[in-house]
């Protein structure tokens, strides 16, 4: 391996480890997360989902993850947002279909949080996707996972 070569892989490798390299996300990087989020979420929201659309959707999150939704005075932990996921999948809740679709209609991207405006919405028979209701939740990243989730609706 020439000398140059390792240079750069040391080069790199310092980079990485930095504490503040390491624990940035940038906006693409935040964009796509929130997204992926939303897809996951879709797919325990419909009828049919399993505890592995859970767990799944829960991968997206860092470990200590904090989901706050102000309005319904809910405060949950990784660990107490799981349960409160298998309790309403064991009640039968979630009864969507394949046409229910969560979209992101704007976003503001700052340093580790993300503002959203996002609605669940339904794909209409001519292949358009029908808006319901705007919410609004700002999301928060810690070591370039999802770390906080905050409801404002």
């Amino acid at each position: 391996m020439s000398l140059i070569y390792k240079i750069g892989i040391a080069v790199v490798l310092m980079l990485l480890s930095r504490p503040g390299f390491a624990s940035q996300c940038d906006s693409d990087s935040q964009l796509a997360q929130v997204q992926s989020y939303f897809n996951a979420i879709d797919k325990i929201f419909r009828s049919g989902s399993t505890v592995e659309d859970i767990d799944n959707f829960l991968s997206l999150t860092h470990e200590k993850v904090q989901y706050v939704h102000t309005e319904y005075s809910a405060n949950f932990n990784k660990k107490t947002w799981r349960e409160a996921f298998l309790r309403q999948l064991n009640k039968g809740s979630y009864q969507n279909k394949e046409d229910n679709q969560a979209r992101i209609l704007n976003s503001i991207i700052g340093k580790n949080h993300a503002a959203i405006e996002y609605s669940y919405g339904m794909i209409q028979k001519d292949g358009s996707w029908k808006s319901g209701t705007a919410y609004f939740a700002l999301f928060g990243f810690t070591d370039g996972k999802i770390s906080l989730i905050k409801e404002y609706w």
